[in-house]
């Protein structure tokens, strides 16, 4: 079952602390240039429905699920209340890490999911600074209380839900510090980061498509065109202008 305390105190650290704000800025960024591309008729957000991660999306309906606060649809994200095939854009802002059932989420996610629609996930990156902190901290406080599952294990559960892993973004490289000068003084890691070091930054962001199996086009058998020579053959000599050609010639000798 998810932890609706967790993450109702994760999304207000966002909000609120020093560091939350540096990240949040981070992953609204990256979830504005990830959606902006996807078309369809309907798109959800799950989970941190105090943050509008759909702004920069143009799909009609847009909706908000989660288990507290106050989104349109009230549910845990490991059983949701929509239909299988159903939804063209699912979005998990961090909604593995906050579950105690991932696998149950990515698999909800994926199953109402349409045939070639898209699932974008942002998580901590265990093999970064700020899974260092996470272990010399402890796990009392938010964001530390989050599971921080690394990115190859994401993709090996795509990979079983065969979903698509189609693109891969990271961000947040500088080290989690608490003070806000702190943070400006390591602003360069964000561009060395990105060019040096991108596996190490402190979050990831996932885009994966789920691809419909066993399609096959069909297409229509085309009788096959006879040979013109043939055809000529077959019109007999008083329909064959060759013919005619040749009979006048011997008749003119």
């Amino acid at each position: 079952m998810n932890d609706p305390a967790m993450m109702e105190e994760f999304a207000d650290w966002l909000a609120s602390a020093e560091l939350g704000q540096y990240l949040l800025a981070q992953e609204q960024a990256f979830f504005d240039s990830a959606v902006a591309d996807v078309f369809g008729f309907r798109a959800l957000q799950i989970g941190l429905c105090q943050h509008d991660f759909l702004a920069m999306n143009r799909i009609p309906w847009k909706g908000l699920a989660a288990a507290c606060g106050e989104p349109g649809v009230v549910c845990d994200p490991a059983f949701l209340p929509f239909d299988s095939k159903s939804l063209d854009l699912v979005i998990l802002p961090h909604g593995l890490d906050f579950t105690s059932l991932p696998h149950q989420v990515l698999r909800e996610a994926e199953r109402v999911l349409v045939p070639e629609g898209r699932l974008i996930v942002t998580g901590f990156n265990p093999a970064s600074l700020w899974g260092v902190r996470r272990l010399l901290q402890g796990r009392e406080d938010n964001p530390w209380r989050g599971n921080f599952v690394s990115l190859p294990r994401i993709r090996d559960w795509l990979k079983l839900l065969e979903l698509e892993h189609e693109a891969t973004s990271f961000m947040a490289y500088s080290p989690p510090l608490a003070r806000k000068d702190w943070l400006a003084r390591w602003q360069f890691m964000e561009s060395t980061g990105a060019r040096c070091w991108p596996l190490a930054a402190g979050v990831y962001g996932v885009v994966a498509v789920k691809r419909q199996r066993g399609l096959r086009l069909i297409t229509p058998r085309w009788a096959p065109a006879k040979p013109a020579r043939a055809m000529l053959v077959a019109g007999g000599n008083d329909r064959n202008p060759l013919t005619r050609s040749s009979d006048n010639e011997t008749l003119h000798d």
